[in-house]
């Protein structure tokens, strides 16, 4: 008798990662930015998978105080970084950016040569962290950045390879914390600007954190960037499916973008929302707006 061969079952894809691929084939001029982040998401959902849960109490009245005077609830010393592993997900990081062209290659030797240079990558990782998470703490810090790095290419790298080790405390937080007392536009959990926004079937407005992705309610005729309420300087355009809006604002002349879930009978996904807008981040772009 021949022995029956059992197979491995194949394990179900991400709705994320099936999402991007249904929006590479319907809009094929976006497969280069859908393959890009595949292979983000696709790191980033193994590492977090590793990430162990941070250990944050948080006592009401301490949360009242932080909530009143603005002030994030994550601290640094907050989040469960092994700094040998953080080194790797960065240089993976940096490899998956090079790889697609998002990263042009003299910084990107800089920036694999800077975290295998002992503990210099370290002192970036708590400035980046603290500029919007406690300002206070970076004026103490001299962190001059290693010859051929830019800010912005180096801020780029630690966002995205920081991203699964503050998700991590997000989800945690988020499932112990009620946040609906928060009124500003940053982050009440690390402080990072909102990068997305997600209508929700009661009309309310949450936005997302482009740091730690938490999610928190702000008032969907105020600008989240300058706190602009006059409508007369506030503007907004949709998608041709109306399932995607811009907001934009010309006082501070930023914008920002959303989903409508009452349109689109899903929850958000930041990961293929945010590729599914580029069209409407070089319509905004194009009338003098900045994300």
């Amino acid at each position: 008798m021949v022995p029956e061969i059992r197979t491995r079952p194949t394990r179900a894809e991400p709705r994320e990662v099936l999402e991007l691929k249904r929006i590479k084939t319907v809009q094929p001029e976006l497969a280069p930015a859908v393959d890009l982040q595949i292979a983000l998401f696709d790191l980033q959902r193994r590492v977090q998978a590793r990430v162990p849960m941070p250990s944050i109490e948080v006592a009401p009245e301490w949360l009242k105080r932080q909530h009143e005077a603005a002030r994030p609830l994550l601290r640094f010393e907050d989040i469960p970084l092994d700094w040998t592993d953080f080194r790797l997900v960065f240089r993976q990081t940096a490899d998956v950016l090079r790889r697609f062209e998002a990263l042009e290659a003299p910084e990107y030797h800089a920036i694999q040569a800077m975290s295998r240079d002992g503990h210099a990558l370290e002192p970036h990782v708590v400035r980046w962290f603290n500029e919007a998470a406690a300002p206070e703490r970076v004026k103490t810090l001299d962190v001059p950045l290693p010859p051929g790095i830019s800010t912005p290419s180096l801020d780029q790298v630690l966002t995205l390879a920081m991203r699964p080790f503050l998700e991590r405390c997000a989800e945690m937080v988020q499932q112990r914390v009620d946040l609906s007392t928060w009124s500003h536009p940053n982050c009440p959990l690390c402080g990072g600007e909102p990068e997305f926004g997600v209508h929700t079937s009661a009309g309310d407005r949450l936005l997302i954190c482009g740091r730690c992705t938490a999610r928190w309610g702000f008032d969907r005729h105020t600008c989240p960037f300058c706190r602009n309420a006059d409508r007369e300087l506030l503007h907004s355009f949709t998608s041709r499916d109306a399932l995607y809006r811009v907001d934009a604002c010309d006082v501070c002349r930023r914008y920002i973008k959303s989903y409508d879930a009452r349109r689109g009978g899903r929850p958000v996904m930041l990961a293929a929302d945010s590729v599914a807008t580029l069209t409407l981040d070089a319509a905004a772009m194009q009338r003098g707006y900045r994300g």
